[in-house]
């Protein structure tokens, strides 16, 4: 696997209605090759999720809950991270991502409720994977693939308790 760091950042949080999206946001972070996400505002439940969900299927992926997004993307541009935003009104995914496999250090932010501008201006990317309306899930999986040329489904996790054997009809499950 490459050395390549992706961290997230999920913009916003709307109470009740975003539990479901905030969960399938790390879920989909985790198994897709991010290290962590990074939640302005979330529930502390959140983390308990995700520690429990590294318990059973191993891997070491971070919730990081209540740093303020600007003061994330500071320090990610001070460690050398390129920020990638993700938004509809980007330009297409096909025409930069051949960049942004050949980056170390990104950082990924995904929006909830309406992102501030000022976001826009501060990405040094902002990157759409379709000009039309879609789920910021979507938009993270797609990135995440097109960033890592497909390499994140061939990813193992250590340290698991339990462990899925493919299987063209049925589950398979066994502990390690």
């Amino acid at each position: 696997m490459s050395s390549r760091s992706i961290e997230v950042l999920r913009l916003g949080q709307r109470f009740v209605r975003d539990d479901r999206t905030l969960t399938h946001l790390c879920l989909v972070s985790r198994a897709l090759g991010a290290e962590s996400i990074y939640l302005e505002d979330a529930e502390k439940k959140v983390t308990g999720t995700l520690e429990e969900v590294n318990k059973t299927w191993g891997g070491d992926f971070k919730a990081i809950l209540g740093v303020p997004w600007r003061k994330v993307i500071r320090g990610a541009k001070e460690e050398g991270r390129i920020v990638v935003h993700l938004t509809m009104y980007g330009v297409p995914i096909q025409d930069v991502a051949e960049k942004l496999r050949g980056l170390d250090k990104i950082l990924l932010v995904v929006g909830g409720p309406k992102v501030p501008g000022k976001v826009y201006h501060e990405a040094d990317y902002n990157v759409s994977v379709t000009s039309q309306p879609h789920s910021e899930i979507a938009a993270l999986a797609i990135a995440l693939h097109e960033i890592q040329s497909g390499e994140e489904l061939k990813r193992t996790f250590r340290k698991s308790r339990l462990r899925i054997l493919p299987s063209a009809r049925g589950k398979r499950v066994v502990e390690n």
